[in-house]
């Protein structure tokens, strides 16, 4: 058997591949030259795949994919192909659910305006009515201040697409106490944290009902825009929306519109239709979003975590067994 990697990768990764091949030959190639010379015979292949390479290819089996998100790695022949197609699922499940519940925190604690407010030198508890100067001298009743913040057990959070990074935001919601409610295509639980995961049908009953609203979902046919107008009319005047699935799925103008009408309270995006998200879109300017540069899934622990996924994949089929990750094709994910 035979594996051609394209692009080469480094000689330290290079020598654990070999390792877990065993006696199945690793073909490193530099140059899409020597792939598409090497590929003819090969029944593995791991990195960038191209219609080029796939035609050129005779007994291919299995394809691991470099990355989670397929939307750019699928094209029509390898869809109709018979090999196997593995992704990377998985590595980022806990990173992305951190970088979930920082801006939960943010939110729920004001820190987005608080931060804004010391760049101003100002001293101003949000919901200050003039009756308490501080909290510490209200405590018996329930001011301004209080409701200015959110309690997050009291809060319920909506999950769209509820697969390994999606089930990992539900049990950091649960673990601080929310009411946690998710919609999925295929999955249908979460163990020991939510029971009933919902169809696609049912996310406007669950958008009514939300404080929070994540999307973990990846890029598919079926989500390209899937928020739009007709879904942030469907959530409350209090609800955030979340996105750290990926840019397409939300419609960066309908969004705009929904804040300026005030449909919903805000957002938080890590990821955007266009990247980088243009200096002069009016998100920038709003106190009521946050920002960052698709950073959710960035850790020092990924790297080696994609070794491991790609060592033990290529131990598997090197010894007969079931690869993991296997992605739907058609589906992209």
């Amino acid at each position: 058997m035979k594996l051609v990697i394209f692009p080469a990768i480094d000689e330290q990764r290079l020598a654990r591949v070999v390792d877990a091949a065993g006696t199945m030959r690793v073909v490193n190639c530099s140059t899409m030259e020597e792939a598409l010379h090497e590929i003819v015979d090969a029944e593995a292949f791991f990195g960038n795949l191209t219609p080029d390479l796939l035609r050129a290819a005779r007994q291919l089996q299995w394809v691991q994919a470099p990355t989670v998100s397929l939307e750019r790695y699928i094209f029509p022949e390898l869809v109709e192909h018979p090999c196997t197609l593995t992704n990377m699922r998985g590595l980022f499940s806990d990173v992305v659910a951190d970088h979930v519940f920082s801006f939960i925190l943010c939110i729920a604690r004001n820190l987005h305006l608080y931060l804004r407010q010391q760049q101003q030198h100002l001293w101003k508890p949000l919901g200050q009515d003039g009756s308490a100067s501080t909290l510490h001298s209200s405590v018996g009743t329930v001011s301004g201040i209080d409701r200015a913040h959110r309690h997050l057990s009291d809060c319920t959070i909506g999950v769209v697409g509820v697969g390994q990074i999606g089930s990992e935001i539900c049990r950091r919601a649960r673990a601080f106490g929310m009411t946690v409610q998710g919609v999925d295509p295929v999955t249908r639980a979460v163990p020991g944290v939510l029971d009933d995961v919902g169809g696609l049908d049912q996310l406007p009953d669950m958008l009514q009902t939300s404080d929070f609203v994540c999307i973990a979902a990846p890029h598919t046919p079926e989500t390209v825009k899937l928020f739009n107008a007709e879904r942030f009319a469907q959530m409350t005047p209090e609800a955030w929306l979340i996105n750290v699935g990926r840019g397409a799925i939300v419609d960066l103008n309908d969004l705009n519109k929904a804040l300026e009408q005030k449909q919903i309270a805000g957002a938080a995006l890590d990821v955007f239709e266009t990247e980088p998200l243009p200096k002069d879109h009016p998100l920038w300017a709003r106190e009521n979003v946050i920002i960052t540069p698709h950073v959710a899934a960035a850790s020092p622990r990924i790297a080696e975590r994609h070794l491991q996924t790609l060592i033990e994949n290529v131990r598997r089929f090197s010894t007969g067994s079931p690869v993991t990750n296997v992605a739907s094709k058609k589906q992209w994910f």
